[in-house]
């Protein structure tokens, strides 16, 4: 199942230039709260990728209703700000490596006429993200912590992550699916019809 940012269901409220303040206000609210998901990083110790996933799924949001052009707008601000009000700096680098941008370009990569292409170019991204965004949380930021709290065993524990991560991967990109089907199909017509 796919989704397209072209959204044929219904137009979107917002798209046109008079509508440019509103775009901020929805800009703006859906930034504060990625901000807010990315702070309680700090507060409650799972929501290391749980926040940041779901943070970048509220982009879809700015992506439906204005456009994915709007949305990396957002992403980037939030991209900029994060890594000042994270208490973890692991989660603000998933956000920024990954979680932040994946759900906007994922209908970019939902377009391949072929899906083992499709699927082979998400899996390529994922990996390659995660490997930056580490490579540049322990050599750039100096975190070293990250590779002690391995432990001697660090290649098997890293080989098992990296098996165990490309499947919740999967887990992750469908369930997004879902979501956005969700939104557009039931929540935008039940809650948002009136504006």
């Amino acid at each position: 199942m796919m989704y397209d940012m072209s959204y044929e269901t219904t137009p979107p409220n917002l798209r046109g230039p008079k509508h440019v303040s509103l775009k901020v206000a929805l800009g703006g609210s859906v930034a504060a709260l990625c901000l807010l998901l990315m702070f309680m990083t700090g507060l409650i110790p799972l929501g290391l990728f749980t926040f940041p996933a779901v943070a970048g799924v509220l982009l879809v949001v700015i992506a439906i209703e204005i456009s994915p052009r709007w949305a990396a707008l957002v992403y980037a601000a939030v991209a900029l700000l994060s890594p000042v009000i994270t208490p973890d700096k692991e989660a603000a680098m998933l956000f920024i490596a990954f979680f932040g941008y994946y759900p906007i370009l994922k209908a970019l990569l939902e377009r391949m006429k072929s899906r083992v292409l499709e699927w082979a170019c998400k899996l390529l991204i994922f990996n390659l993200s995660f490997l930056a965004g580490y490579c540049v949380l322990i050599f750039l930021f100096n975190q070293k912590e990250v590779l002690e709290s391995l432990g001697n065993s660090g290649t098997l524990v890293v080989a098992g992550m990296w098996f165990l991560g490309n499947i919740v991967f999967v887990i992750y990109d469908l369930a997004i699916t879902r979501l956005i089907s969700a939104y557009v199909h039931w929540f935008r017509p039940k809650f948002l019809r009136r504006f």
